[in-house]
């Protein structure tokens, strides 16, 4: 279960970063609020997991999902440039992710 919420934690987290784009510095509302939420709720869930999880690989998994999410969401709707390093880029990324989730210890 607490991996889910690591899983879950880094959705939201690549929910916070797109909208912290659309907000365009905090001046347009809707993203702003959103950003607000996503954050809060990104965060809240790392903690619940984190009481269970050893922060090192819960933390990689975290920001490797929203690092990647954010990547692949920014090249598919927000037009950012696809290029062959980025994409093997962002697969080294959730190779090392995975390595230090099966690296760390079982709870």
């Amino acid at each position: 279960m607490a991996w889910l919420l690591v899983i879950v934690a880094g959705l939201l987290e690549t929910g916070f970063a797109v909208c912290l784009k659309l907000s365009h510095g905090f001046t347009r509302l809707w993203p702003t609020i959103s950003f607000a939420i996503f954050a809060l709720s990104s965060f809240g869930l790392l903690t619940l997991a984190l009481k269970r999880l050893d922060v090192g690989p819960a933390y990689a998994v975290w920001t490797g999902i929203g690092a990647a999410g954010t990547a692949i969401y920014g090249m598919i709707f927000l037009g950012d440039v696809v290029s062959t390093l980025k994409l093997v880029s962002i697969s080294f990324v959730i190779i090392g992710v995975i390595g230090l989730q099966l690296s760390g210890s079982a709870h």
